[in-house]
């Protein structure tokens, strides 16, 4: 199958002030691609801008709250006026909130969900139809390994995930008679800065978290290289760390199994252990 050819489209990156979106927007900009960069950090949005433009790339700041379906719409109406067409939409913004289910507190899934969930819905609703009239394009949904093997003490976070999963399948048949390709990038953990808007419930969780970003072996440049590798072949799943694969394969295999031994596992009070030992290990 021949590769697609990214070289010098447009692009509209969620997220893109930093971490996962920002390496995004600077493997894209390599590419001498035109892009929107939305966030609602302005200034760290401008320093991905000045990246964007130093590479090559083509770079527009667009402050933009992927919670709200009026900034979305603003923004897909913008990028098509200015452009005409959007060759490559990135949803990518993102939040976590972690803790047992009924110790989150419910304003903390409403944050989650608004931005997790209804920031890819708007986000697809906003430009997929634009992108069946234009008869081409691409959408990269940045979901998580948490969408598929749904930890303990992780709900709001793999549910939203799996929700981004799931569109992404969807999408991937509704698409195909448009010539719109689709990629749902599900990671571990990576080196961003992801902890600084996280929410917790109990100090544990901080703790495993922290562990867990600071051991990371994945860099956003790492993944940002696989991200554009998927768009140019076309490759529905990405899965980057080797932890996510054994994961995934092994809830395919036997889901029964999978989650009967995670119940064990709590049930000997053992989860915990094993989870700090692997944050400590970056898996």
């Amino acid at each position: 199958m021949a590769k697609r050819d990214i070289k010098g489209k447009t692009a509209v990156i969620t997220g893109a002030a930093s971490g996962i979106g920002r390496a995004i927007a600077i493997a894209l900009a390599k590419e001498k691609c035109t892009l929107l960069l939305a966030d609602i950090n302005e200034a760290r949005l401008k320093e991905t801008c000045e990246m964007v433009n130093k590479l090559g790339g083509k770079g527009e700041i667009f402050l933009c709250d992927v919670s709200k379906l009026d900034d979305v719409m603003r923004m897909a109406d913008h990028c098509f006026h200015s452009w005409g067409k959007v060759d490559i939409l990135i949803n990518n913004a993102g939040v976590v909130s972690i803790g047992f289910m009924g110790d989150i507190p419910i304003k903390d899934w409403e944050w989650i969900v608004s931005i997790n969930f209804w920031g890819v819905v708007y986000g697809c609703h906003a430009f997929v139809p634009r992108m069946k009239k234009q008869g081409s394009g691409y959408i990269v949904n940045v979901a998580s390994a948490a969408g598929i093997v749904s930890s303990a003490e992780m709900a709001p976070y793999n549910a939203t995930k799996a929700a981004v999963v799931s569109i992404t399948e969807t999408l991937k048949s509704e698409l195909a008679p448009h010539n719109i390709g689709v990629s749902v990038l599900c990671p571990t953990f990576i080196k961003t800065n992801l902890m600084e808007k996280m929410r917790f419930t109990d100090d544990f969780q901080r703790k495993c978290s922290t562990a867990s970003m600071d051991n990371a072996r994945w860099t956003p440049d790492m993944i940002a290289g696989l991200v554009i590798n998927a768009v140019k072949k076309e490759k529905m799943y990405v899965v980057p760390q080797a932890a996510a694969k054994l994961f995934w394969i092994s809830k395919r295999l036997s889901p029964s199994g999978f989650f009967g031994f995670q119940a064990f596992l709590m049930r000997m009070g053992w989860a915990r252990k094993l989870m700090y030992h692997m944050a400590q290990m970056g898996l």
